[in-house]
Parts: structure tokens; C-alpha cells; sequence
């Protein structure tokens, strides 16, 4: 199997999260640490913004999200938004107004609900899902999902929402299913799930994956679109993104269309760095509620209709959170 690469993105319960994580405190190396019970109590009782993530959230007044501003449907800068004169986001940040989509409403949600204002730094993916963030942005919101690797580094949070992964070929190609495109060549975006699909090391958290790709010739792409362009054009002979990413470009006029077979489902999360130097239990906590209760209120739906048309919210709403150890080794 050759790999290519061409440029263009590199990519519960509350109280058990409270209970388990509240005592997690990230040392250097991107490992989370355990500090004794009673010193993590204290910390959240208190409120301490130099000790508890949630506290310093709220003590600053902003909740940082990682976004990026051109992956339309889901995070997409507005032209000519105005950045309020009161903003308390950084001048490095976008506020609010100046970026929007499904990824990028959700975290404003989310910010509204800690009553503090939504601030969004740019930063690649593939550095993002990384983690040890440096303390750069507290969560990101960017469609990536729940994978066995990504939390050896990252907290994940309640999904918002959860999407097939369909492979996407020319309109007039003759390939049906997915089996058929064994030893072709497939366009991804590199570093992202569908990339790990394609060389059989995906691993999602209770699921059996059937890889049915044999020996695809893999081209990798930095971001999306440029691939699926490619596709459109006979360049590659498939490419395999998230569907409402490929339902978007369809959309918009390319020369594609989506197989009927899924290669895998993912349930798309919230990060949180695991090598953070303050105790992290009680911001999740309050990310989780925050997303559940969006859920609950229908509000992620509305959202997941406005952008893509479909409601993509309602099987993540069902997951249960509580079935993934996030205790740290």
C-alpha cells in the first residue's frame, strides 16, 4: 500500500465524570496524573482559577475554542463581521461574530451556558488532536470524533453529533460499493479517522470496524475539499470523508456522488488537553451538562438541520459517556 501526499487539512453520568477526572491533573508529557482526592475536592469547593480549569474559565470571562475558519458547513469565517469593542477575546482570537457553522455555534452554546463570551483561536488540526495545547484554547469543538488513540491525549465530552463515513467517486463512475475500490486509488485527509480506516489501525471505542478496502493506493490531502475536487475531476478514484462534507460539495455543484455503503459511523466530540496543570473534573462536568442539555432542548438538532439538512444530533444525544474510561493511565 504507497501512501501519497498532495497539499492541500491535516485534518455518564456527570457525577462519574466529576468523580473520576476532578482528581486528574496533567503533568508534562501529555500523561495525566492523579492528585489525592481531598486536594481536588478542595480545589473545585474553592473555586480556585489557579488550580480548577472550570474557575479559570469563568474568572477570565472567556472560553477559548480551537476552530477553523474554512470548513464550511462546520466552521466558516464571516466576511465583513465587526469584532465588538468590549470583546474580552484576546487580539490574537475571533470572536463570536466573526466565525460561524455547526462546529463553531455549538462551542458559542456552550460559552453561553458558562455565562462567559466564545473567543476562537486557529491552530492545524493535526496539531490539535495532537494535545499538549499549551494552554492555547481550553475546547475544541472541529467534527473529530471518539477514537482509542486521540484519548491517550484528549478529554472527549458528550458528542454533538454523530456521521457515517461514506466514500464519495465521480458522478458517472461505474463503482457501486465499496469493495470494488480495493487496490485504487482513494483520497483522505491526512491524519484524520478516515485516513486511519484506510490503513487499518482506526480503533472506536466499542465497535467492531469491517475494513473492506484491500491495498488502496492512499493520496492524503491537508484539508477536505481539495480532495473530494480531485475526485470530481477523475484524479483519485474515491475519497472517504465525513458525509455531510461530501453532501456539502454535491451541493454546491461538484461532479460526485456518495456510495450507499458507510465504512464506519463516528460520534463527534469535544476535546479537552489531557496535559493540563489544573484539575479538569469540573469543566468537563460542565461541558457535558452543557452539550446534554442542548440536546435535550433540541437546540444541536435545529443546528444540525439548519447546516447540513439532517439531523446528525439525535443518535450522539443517546450516547452514553459513562462507558469510556477517561481515568488516565
Amino acid at each position: 500500500m504507497r501512501i501519497q501526499g498532495i497539499g492541500g487539512r491535516v485534518g455518564i453520568t456527570l457525577a462519574s465524570v466529576a468523580v473520576i477526572l476532578a482528581a486528574c491533573s496533567g503533568g508534562g508529557g501529555g500523561t495525566a496524573t492523579t492528585a489525592p482526592a481531598s486536594a481536588s475536592a478542595s480545589a473545585a469547593a474553592a473555586g480556585d482559577p489557579t488550580t480548577d480549569k472550570l474557575a479559570q474559565v469563568k474568572a477570565r470571562g472567556t472560553l477559548v475554542l480551537w476552530t477553523d475558519p474554512d470548513y464550511a458547513p462546520q466552521s466558516m469565517k464571516v466576511d465583513g463581521a465587526t469584532r465588538a469593542a468590549d470583546t474580552k477575546c484576546g487580539p490574537n482570537e475571533m470572536t463570536g461574530p466573526e466565525i460561524t457553522g455547526y462546529d463553531a455555534e455549538t462551542g458559542k452554546l456552550v460559552a453561553a451556558a458558562l455565562g462567559v463570551e466564545p473567543c476562537f483561536v486557529v491552530t492545524p488540526f493535526d496539531a490539535m488532536i495532537a494535545g499538549s495545547w499549551g494552554d492555547r484554547y481550553d475546547v475544541a469543538w472541529g467534527s473529530g470524533a471518539i477514537t482509542t488513540d486521540r484519548m491517550k491525549r484528549l478529554y472527549v465530552t458528550q458528542p454533538y453529533y454523530s456521521t457515517p463515513a461514506s466514500f464519495f467517486v465521480k458522478d458517472d463512475s461505474t463503482v457501486t460499493k465499496p469493495t470494488e475500490l480495493s487496490g485504487k486509488k482513494i483520497g483522505v485527509c491526512s491524519g484524520c479517522t478516515h485516513h486511519s480506516y484506510l490503513d487499518r489501525t482506526l480503533e472506536l471505542p466499542g465497535q467492531t470496524i469491517d475494513f473492506v478496502v484491500d491495498n488502496p493506493d492512499i493520496v492524503t490531502f491537508n484539508t477536505e475539499i481539495p480532495g473530494l475536487e480531485a475526485t470530481a475531476a477523475g484524479k483519485l478514484d474515491a475519497f472517504l470523508c465525513s458525509e455531510p462534507v461530501g453532501l456539502a460539495q454535491i451541493a454546491k455543484g461538484q461532479k460526485l456522488k456518495e456510495l450507499d455503503t458507510p465504512a464506519y459511523f463516528t460520534n463527534k466530540t469535544g476535546y479537552v488537553d489531557r496535559d493540563l496543570t489544573l484539575a479538569p473534573g469540573p469543566f468537563l462536568a460542565a461541558v457535558d451538562k452543557a452539550v446534554q442539555d442542548l440536546h435535550a432542548s433540541g437546540k444541536l438538532k435545529e443546528l444540525s438541520m439548519k447546516f447540513f439538512n439532517h439531523d446528525y444530533a439525535s443518535q450522539a444525544a443517546a450516547f452514553d459517556l459513562a462507558t469510556l474510561d477517561q481515568s488516565g493511565s
